[in-house]
C-alpha cells in the first residue's frame, strides 16, 4: 500500500514529467544515472524477456556524431510539413544532444530469449514496447530525481547502429539526453509552441466496443 503521500509522488512525477530540450552542462552523478538504469530495467517487459540494452555516451566527439544524425534527418522530414508548420518543426532543437553531459541509447534486442517467448509469439512488436515500458520508468525516475531527459526521435537506425557499434539485429529505440536544466515547462513543448493540443479524455474512452458512447 502506498501513503497518501507517496500517492502525490507518483502522480506528480506522471503529471510533471516533460520532454527537454535544453540542457547545463552540469554532470550527472554516477550514482543518479545508476538509480535511472535500475529503475528502467525493473520495467515489466513480455515474457521477462528484458531486451533492454542501454549505451552510455559522454564523449563529446560521439554526441557530435549522434547531432549529427538526428539534424540531417530534422531536416529530410521538414518536406512533409508546409508554412507555420515547417517553421515549427525546424525550429524544434535537437542540439540537447551536445549539450546535455549524457546521452543513452536504449536499444530492443528482438533474439533476447530465443526464438520463442511468451506472449512476443503472438505479438512481436511486445518486445519494443516492453522497451518503451522501461523508458518511461527512466523518465519518471530522473523526473523525481530533479533532473532533464529529452527524447530524440529524428535519426536513421543505421546511423546510429555505425556511430555506437550496434550490431545490425539490435534496434536502437531512443536517444535520450540527460543532464539539469534551468528550463522546466508547465507545459509540454508542443503543446506550448502551438503544435499540437491535448485531446479531451472523454473523446478516447469508448465503451465494449469501439466508438460505443460511455454512459450514453
Amino acid at each position: 500500500m502506498f501513503t497518501e503521500e507517496e500517492k502525490r509522488g507518483v502522480y506528480k512525477a506522471i503529471y510533471t514529467r516533460r520532454d527537454i530540450r535544453s540542457f547545463l552542462p552540469t554532470p550527472v552523478p554516477e550514482e543518479l544515472i545508476t538509480t535511472i538504469l535500475e529503475a528502467a530495467h525493473h520495467a515489466p517487459s513480455v515474457g521477462f524477456m528484458q531486451p533492454w540494452n542501454f549505451i552510455i555516451v559522454s564523449s563529446s566527439e560521439t554526441k557530435e556524431k549522434l547531432a549529427w544524425a538526428a539534424d540531417k534527418e530534422r531536416r529530410a522530414l521538414a518536406i512533409h510539413y508546409e508554412g507555420e508548420k515547417e517553421n515549427k518543426f525546424l525550429g524544434l532543437k535537437v542540439e540537447g544532444i551536445k549539450q546535455a553531459p549524457v546521452t543513452i541509447c536504449v536499444t530492443c534486442d528482438p533474439t533476447r530469449g530465443g526464438s520463442h517467448v511468451l506472449g512476443r509469439n503472438s505479438i512481436p512488436e511486445t518486445d519494443a514496447l516492453s522497451t518503451a515500458c522501461a523508458i518511461q520508468n527512466m523518465w519518471l525516475a530522473a523526473c523525481a530525481e530533479g533532473l532533464a531527459m529529452g527524447w530524440v526521435s529524428f535519426y536513421k537506425k543505421n546511423d546510429v547502429r555505425d556511430i555506437l557499434d550496434i550490431p545490425p539485429h539490435v534496434d536502437p529505440i531512443a536517444l535520450l539526453s540527460l543532464g539539469y536544466t534551468q528550463d522546466y515547462p508547465d507545459k509540454p513543448i508542443l503543446e506550448a509552441a502551438g503544435w499540437e493540443k491535448r485531446r479531451s479524455l472523454e473523446n478516447l474512452v469508448f465503451e465494449d466496443k469501439w466508438s460505443g458512447k460511455l454512459n450514453a
